[in-house]
């Protein structure tokens, strides 16, 4: 079985990635060209997108949406990990999902320690649409932690797709070895409404969803390729060492973690903590009319929320923005994007999210 071997910028107190290093292997490709490929039928876990040194105007919006939803941020992480302790107790560990998880496991993990006195094992482990998830992994955290629960982590929702892929891979994984593992994921935002464990269902902009590599611990989005990761090794990643000047990781962590001792002291504001939260899955449900109105020939060129929205604009090949309105200000920066990237905006009100990108077919039509 594989061990884990340091990696990333974050602290070894904060996160332990189950993650092989791929740092040496160029695996890097252009946005063009890894569009028209993964449209093409090639796994998107095959290649990695090209990690650019961000520019000034998006450090500027990390850090601005970074003061402006400290606080929010704070309470969204005290309310999902109140409600990970009052489900599943103390006696868990907690198992981000690399890489936008990441950040958010280890907030969570510093407010129970803070509030609880209770320091939970965190890991950091792959999870790929269409791969599933790192079974070595699972079987190491089990092995290491047999008397503890799972507690899943990611960053938010979109369409639900990931927590769809969760589920199923939870189900193989009982089917092959017998062992089961919870699915439970909790989620700082959930505007999908496709999860019950959640800090809120608000469709904000978490300020790690601007950045890539140098917001979550320097590291890549996650690998598995036959050549590269085999049939022992744990999926794979990159450590991008030349962006360390660029580094934010900690700073994310750090700027939240201030905004506890106040967050603390005022949970009983926060009368959702007692609420039952329906799973409807209505996200998904939106997604499915845009395709249907849009004529988008896959769902998965359909990416929901500030969170993917902002993405989209910064690492795809975006066809159009949908927004709910146009005088939302929680939509300046995506509104700015758009009209950096000349991608047309259109209103479309019949949806839970705020907005919506769509990317581009590059085999014609939309």
């Amino acid at each position: 079985m594989s061990q884990p071997a340091p990696l990333g910028s974050y602290s070894h107190k904060d996160v332990v990635f189950l993650l092989k290093d791929l740092s040496g292997m160029i695996l890097e490709q252009g946005t063009k060209y890894r569009e028209q490929e993964i449209q093409q039928g090639k796994h998107y876990s095959e290649m990695l997108p090209i990690e650019y040194k961000p520019s000034d105007a998006y450090m500027d919006l990390f850090y601005t949406s970074l003061e402006a939803s400290a606080k929010k941020l704070a309470v969204a992480v005290a309310i999902v990990s109140e409600k990970i302790i009052k489900n599943r107790g103390k006696d868990i560990t907690l198992v981000s999902l690399a890489r936008a998880g990441t950040p958010i496991g280890i907030l969570i993990k510093r407010y129970i320690l803070q509030k609880y006195a209770v320091d939970l094992p965190h890991y950091s482990i792959s999870i790929i649409r269409g791969k599933g998830i790192d079974e070595n992994a699972l079987h190491y955290i089990l092995k290491n932690h047999p008397s503890k629960k799972i507690q899943f982590v990611d960053g938010w929702t979109g369409k639900g797709a990931i927590t769809k892929v969760l589920t199923e891979s939870c189900n193989a994984f009982k089917e092959a070895y017998g062992i089961t593992v919870e699915d439970d994921l909790a989620v700082l935002a959930d505007p999908g409404h496709c999860v019950s464990t959640f800090g809120t269902r608000e469709d904000f902009l978490i300020p790690s969803s601007c950045l890539n590599a140098t917001v979550s611990g320097l590291i890549s989005r996650t690998v598995h390729r036959e050549d590269l990761i085999g049939a022992r090794d744990f999926h794979g990643v990159k450590y991008y060492k030349e962006l360390e000047e660029e580094d934010v990781s900690n700073l994310f962590i750090d700027r939240i973690s201030t905004e506890f001792s106040e967050v603390i002291m005022e949970m009983d504001k926060y009368p959702q903590l007692d609420l039952q939260h329906e799973v409807s899955w209505a996200g998904w449900k939106d997604i499915e009319k845009i395709q249907k109105k849009f004529h988008i020939e896959s769902i998965h060129y359909i990416k929901p929320g500030i969170g993917e929205t902002t993405r989209v604009l910064l690492r795809r090949v975006p066809w159009k923005v949908l927004v709910k309105t146009k005088d939302d200000p929680a939509l300046e920066h995506i509104f700015l994007l758009a009209k950096e990237k000349n991608v047309p905006v259109e209103i479309f009100n019949a949806m839970t999210y705020k907005c919506c990108g769509l990317i581009q077919s590059l085999r014609g039509g939309s």
